[in-house]
């Protein structure tokens, strides 16, 4: 979900506020996957390189996430909505940890759909710890060299009981994937949108789906 900051300056605006506008975003692409039947949607919401920004800029997002948790957690279990987080959960402040383990377990038993949120995530960290973990199993005897697969390592990853997407969206028309889901998005179809993500709106995830369902999905096979 890129742009925020970019479309605040633009208008002569704090980057906080971009990133309440990119809260709006969130609200209509969530409501609009609910109707066209998506049964998992991942937002980079907060990367691990994120923490390099200014303090200010960070506690807004905390807050703000703090606040998109209070407000979505009635409605989520109302739509019957999963909610899951990835990443280096521990380093959010202990109140974020507290609402996102809250709702968490409240929602856990919903089905028709899960919302997957990526705080204080890096795919090259999750990468690393899950070939550690691997590591320190060999070491313990739990785990055979032999036994390492691309199935088992996909186990240890955060993701270990979410498929792999389809589909990716890039917003703000950057060309890069900014450490998300490396692993994960390898046969994934990629769709670039120009507009900064507090613009995108419902049509233009309607427009991108419309594009991936338009593609013949190979998977390195002719």
């Amino acid at each position: 979900m890129d742009g925020n900051g970019r479309w605040a300056k633009q208008r002569g605006l704090p980057r906080a506020e971009g990133h309440r506008a990119g809260a709006e975003s969130v609200r209509e692409v969530m409501n609009a996957c609910k109707e066209l039947g998506v049964k998992y949607l991942t937002l980079y919401a907060f990367s691990s390189e994120n923490w390099n920004r200014p303090e200010a800029e960070i506690d807004a997002l905390m807050t703000l996430l703090d606040h998109f948790l209070d407000e979505k957690a009635e409605e989520l279990d109302k739509q019957n909505v999963r909610l899951q987080a990835i990443g280096q959960i521990e380093r959010l402040p202990a109140s974020t940890r507290e609402r996102l383990a809250r709702i968490q377990e409240h929602t856990k038993d919903n089905d028709s759909m899960t919302l997957v949120l990526a705080l204080s995530y890096g795919s090259r960290e999750e990468i690393t710890n899950a070939a550690r973990r691997i590591a320190e199993a060999a070491i313990a005897g739990t785990i055979s060299p032999d036994e390492i697969t691309t199935d088992l390592f996909a186990r240890h990853l955060y993701t270990a009981d979410i498929p792999d997407p389809d589909l990716l969206i890039r917003t703000s028309g950057e060309m890069r994937i900014s450490n998300f889901l490396l692993w994960q998005i390898s046969y994934s179809e990629i769709v670039i949108v120009k507009k900064m993500w507090p613009d995108f709106r419902q049509g233009d995830l309607f427009a991108a789906v419309e594009d991936y369902n338009n593609r013949h999905r190979r998977f390195g096979a002719l």
